[in-house]
This record gives C-alpha cells, structure tokens and sequence, in this order.
C-alpha cells in the first residue's frame, strides 16, 4: 500500500512540476512577444525617427542658424523673407512628415507602452504636431503669419524616452532569450 501511495504521489508531483514548468516557459514565451513587439512596432521606430529627426535637424540647423546658433525666431532681429520661406520648406518636406509618424505611433501603437499610462510627454508631441498640422494649413491658404507650432517640441525629452525604452527593451529581450550581457 505504501508503494501505491509513493507511486501516486511521484505522479502527482511530476505532473504539478510539468505543468508548473510549462506555464513558466508559456508566460516567457507570451513576455518574449510582447518584447519583440513594442521593439519592432512602437520604440524601435520612434527611436530611428527621433534619431534622424534630431540629425537632420542638426544639418539644418548648421546652414540656417544665425550667428552664435541662435534662432532666428529667438534673436533680435525678425526673421528674413528668406528665412521663413526655407523654414516653411523644411517643415513641410521633411520635419512636419516624420513628427506626424512619431505621433501616429503614439495614437495606434499605446498598447505597446511600456507605462501603465501615457507619458505627458507623447501628449506633448501629439500637440505639438497639431499645433503645426493648423500651421501649415494657414501656409497651404496663403497666411504666413505664424511660423511655428503653438506647443514647443519635446525633442531632447522624446530623444531620451525613446532612446532609454529602446535600450531597456532591447535587454529585456536578451534576458528573456538567456543571453548574457556583452555577448
């Protein structure tokens, strides 16, 4: 009677290790997902675009600035002529197009954040490209009143967020596939 016993409870602890074991590796498999998912579909993109964002501004920025790198909406002197119809130029070709991606990466891909709410941060970009969107608007009718956007950029926040999510994600995914660090 006590081997039937034994035997029994062998089985029953082997079957509670199985399945205790399977659920483990299941709900690694579910967070490793997860990972590659908001790195392929949500930090990984908005990280490249802050990046290339931030060094095409750079380059603009090294031919337009004023003397001192100041802005020519932040000196003195009012913007030329010039100056304001090359700035409407880049806004509309290059700098309005990759802020309306960051942004629409925030509106369909929040299910990816890694906060449990969204970051006041991304509502400010999200307005911020609004408040350009109305802009350019105003350019497209003809009124050149207003040059920029009614909420300032957050680039040098948005470049740090993006950049850190990356980064920890990108360590998460190695943890999760049982790599050690620096291989």
């Amino acid at each position: 009677m006590i081997a039937v016993v034994v035997t029994i409870a062998l089985a029953f602890a082997g079957y509670a290790v199985t399945y205790l074991n399977g659920l483990r590796l299941s709900q690694r498999q579910e967070r490793l997902a997860r990972v590659n998912r908001q790195l392929s579909d949500f930090y990984g993109p908005l990280f490249a675009l802050t990046e290339a964002n931030r060094r095409i501004f750079e380059a603009f920025w090294e031919r337009h600035a004023r003397p001192g790198g100041r802005s020519p909406f932040d000196d003195e002197t009012p913007p030329t002529t010039e100056e304001l119809t090359e700035w409407r130029l880049w806004i509309t070709t290059v700098f309005l197009p990759n802020i309306q991606v960051m942004r629409d990466l925030v509106i369909r891909q929040a299910d990816l954040l890694s906060e449990p709410e969204m970051p006041p941060l991304l509502l400010e970009l999200c307005a911020h490209v609004s408040g350009y969107e109305v802009t350019a608007a105003r350019w497209e009718q003809g009124h050149y009143e207003e040059h920029l956007s009614v909420v300032p950029f957050p680039s040098e926040d948005l470049a740090t967020y993006a950049r850190e999510g990356f980064s920890a994600l990108k360590k998460e995914q190695a943890r999760l596939l049982g790599r050690r660090r620096g291989s």
